[in-house]
């Protein structure tokens, strides 16, 4: 059973050691059997609770979901700046603790063009375009000829982050993500940002 510890309800620890399994293994390869066994219930508990692993990957995906919207909700507010190079995922994961599965969790569902993956992604991209407005609104950014392709691209920017993360921190020696990398990112996008990616002809650095 539950540790005496923890406070969390017997459904939010089954939910969570689902999300923990799922982002390892993906949904498809995990079995109710082995979520009942990681969350130490048993798998009759599980469908009280969720119904069936249909319903229990559906209330990860909620919970994943508001994960988001929190980000998503400070970002239409203006909280967010990425004028400073800082990303959106940067600022996410600030909030999360080190071990955090839900990062991998939205790898697995973007990569692979699941529903749910492709709802977060469209409020992502709502949540960064009004940002860009605000930002655009008091003059830190320019507004581009094509706005929302400017958002997406600044999103593009900022999720490969999320999605190509081991494999940047195999080139770079270091996790983007991390204090350390996430520095050294933010310093070279502000670079590109402010004085452009090509030279001028005849120019040298």
């Amino acid at each position: 059973m539950c540790s005496a510890r923890d406070d969390r309800t017997a459904r939010a620890v089954i939910r969570d050691r689902a999300l923990e399994l799922f982002a390892a293994r993906g949904s498809a390869s995990v079995t109710v059997r082995q979520i009942a066994a990681a969350a130490e219930v048993s798998p009759g508990l599980v469908i009280h609770h969720f119904g069936s692993k249909d319903g229990l990957r559906a209330a990860v995906d909620d919970h994943v979901a508001s994960v988001f919207d929190v980000l998503f909700a400070e970002a239409a507010g203006g909280g967010l700046d990425v004028s400073d190079g800082v990303s959106m995922a940067e600022t996410l994961l600030a909030e999360l603790p080190p071990d955090s599965p839900v990062p991998a969790y939205l790898r697995r569902l973007l990569l692979s063009g699941d529903p749910a993956g492709t709802a977060v992604f469209r409020r992502w991209f709502a949540a960064g375009r009004a940002m860009t407005e605000t930002l655009t609104a008091r003059g830190v950014l320019s507004p581009g000829r094509d706005p929302e392709v400017r958002t997406a691209f600044l999103m593009a920017n900022d999720l490969v982050l999320l999605l190509l993360r081991d494999q940047l921190a195999d080139v770079l020696g270091v996790d983007p993500l991390a204090p350390e990398g996430a520095g050294r990112w933010a310093e070279e996008v502000l670079s590109v940002y402010r004085d452009g990616l090509f030279g001028r002809e005849g120019e040298r650095p």
